[in-house]
This record gives C-alpha cells, structure tokens and sequence, in this order.
C-alpha cells in the first residue's frame, strides 16, 4: 500500500492542503495516520476518497452534505455523475484509475468519450491533458513508477489499436511521412498519436519508433524519400552541443522537411535547422496535414 503526504494530496486532487486539514477538524473526512515525529501521512484509501470528495464538490455538492455520506453512496454519487463529466471530472476518473490500476475504470471512461468526441479528440482534450497531470505528479514524487507505466501502456495500446483501423484508407499516392525517436529519446506516445493522425488522413507514414540511430533513419530517407520526417525531442541532451546534434540530424534526413517537436524544440534553446519546421502542438500537425 502506497503513501501519501498532505502535498501530495494537494498535487493529486486540486484541494488544497490548507482546505483538506479544516475538512478534516471541522468534519472528520479524513483520519490521517502519524509518524514517529508526528507528521501527518495518507493511505490509497483516503486518496481515493479526496479524489471522489473533489469531483462531487466540482459539482454542486456541499462539502457539509458529503462528509455525512456514507464511502458507498459517494461512491455512488461519483458513478451517477460519470455521464455527464466534464472534461476536468475525466481526468480526475482516469486520475483514479491510474492510482488503483483499475483498467476497467479506464476502460469505461475512454470508451465513453471516444463514442462522444471521435479518438483524436478524446486525445487532445483528455488524454493529453492527463498525461501533462501525470507529469507534474511525477515531479513531484506523488505516483510511483509502476502507476506512471501502467496507464502509459493502456494508453499506448489504445493509440496502436486505433491506427491499425486507419490502414485501410491510406492512399499510396499521398505524401509520406517517416517518423522516429532519436537514439535517447524513449517517450512514444506521441510519436504514436502523431503516426495515427497522418494515417488517419490517408497519408502514408513509416514508422520506425523509440531510439533509433541517424545512420538508420539517412538510409530510410535514401530509399524511400519521404517528403516529411518528423521527430519529437525531449531529453536535456539535446541542449548541449546541440548545434553540431542538429547539423548530424538534418543532414541525415537528406531532401525532406524535418519536422520538430517536442519540449526541447518549443523551449527555444536549441537552434533550428534551415530544412526544418517546428510543431508546438498537434493542432499544427493538423494544419500541416
């Protein structure tokens, strides 16, 4: 069983630290263990329920009302919400389902918005977002790395399932894409969602995926002179000697138009290269498609 420190709840749930200790002396919502030293600690199960007390509270309940519930019927309250969530409530739930990975719970919530809003959609205005929360509570040491995985890869299989729907639309007479990771670079998931968006519009793309050597990706360009080559940069590497790193980079992409993303690229410390263009969101890819 995890632990959790009042900070953490604060990062996890959106209350803050101050607001939870007066729910917890003038209600008794939550009845903290203590260390040795008399500092205040949180188990899965008050995390749960300060996740729950938020969304309810987010909408319309009174934290008065709430705390004289039963954990069942907050429960309950929760899963009669579920349908008409808003956009913030869906990361909360996936938030939750991260926390106790449960993949049914995950389940339901991204099936519930991919019939609303289509996939690409529900990854823009859910997905994204959450993985942005997963960053910050990551920083902040208030998931552990096991949580952190287990979403990621449920969400890793959702986008590699939806792009195996695309294959067939695509249209061998359409530009063509080579995507990759550098060699350091192992974060896919945008990558993925990228390589989805271009086979969703019919155009053909050859994916080659996480850490791949620029001797490989020049000998990719050569044979099949792809008009575009897209890559997403977020390790610090990339800051020092970057000039000559990008001067490798653009050169191994030959003729094509090197398309850059990534935190490293929008920060504005690395120095762009004249063949390339940078994507700060996926909206731009979208425009560029």
């Amino acid at each position: 069983m995890s632990t959790y420190s009042i900070k953490d709840l604060e990062h996890l749930s959106g209350i803050k630290a101050h607001t939870i200790r007066i729910w917890e002396q003038r209600y008794k919502l939550l009845e903290p263990e203590r260390t040795d030293t008399n500092i205040r600690f949180y188990s899965d199960t008050d995390l749960r329920l300060i996740l729950n007390v938020a969304l309810l509270k987010g909408n319309g309940f009174k934290i008065s009302k709430i705390a004289e519930m039963p954990l069942d019927q907050i429960s309950s309250e929760v899963a009669i919400l579920a349908d008409t969530f808003g956009d913030n409530e869906y990361i909360a739930e996936l938030t939750i389902a991260m926390i106790d990975m449960d993949e049914v719970k995950f389940e339901q919530v991204i099936n519930r918005n991919v019939a609303d809003r289509g996939f690409e959609e529900t990854m823009i205005q859910i997905i994204y977002p959450f993985l942005h929360r997963i960053g910050i509570l990551w920083i902040t040491g208030s998931i552990v790395p096991a949580q952190e995985h287990f979403i990621s890869n449920l969400i890793r299989k959702k986008i590699i399932a939806a792009t195996d729907s695309q294959s067939a639309i695509i249209d061998s007479k359409s530009d063509k894409f080579l995507l990759f990771l550098p060699e350091g670079e192992l974060h896919e998931l945008s990558l993925l969602f990228a390589d989805y968006m271009i086979r969703s519009r019919g155009c053909q793309s050859i994916y080659l995926g996480q850490s791949v050597p620029l001797g490989d990706v020049n000998e990719v360009c050569i044979k099949h002179r792809p008009k575009y080559v897209l890559t997403i940069l977020t390790s610090s590497s990339w800051i020092e000697g970057s000039a000559n790193i990008m001067q490798q980079l653009s050169e191994s992409v030959a003729d094509s138009t090197l398309l850059l993303s990534g935190f490293q690229v929008t920060n504005g410390q690395i120095r762009i290269p004249a063949n390339a263009r940078i994507l700060k969101s996926f909206e731009d890819l979208v425009q560029l498609l």
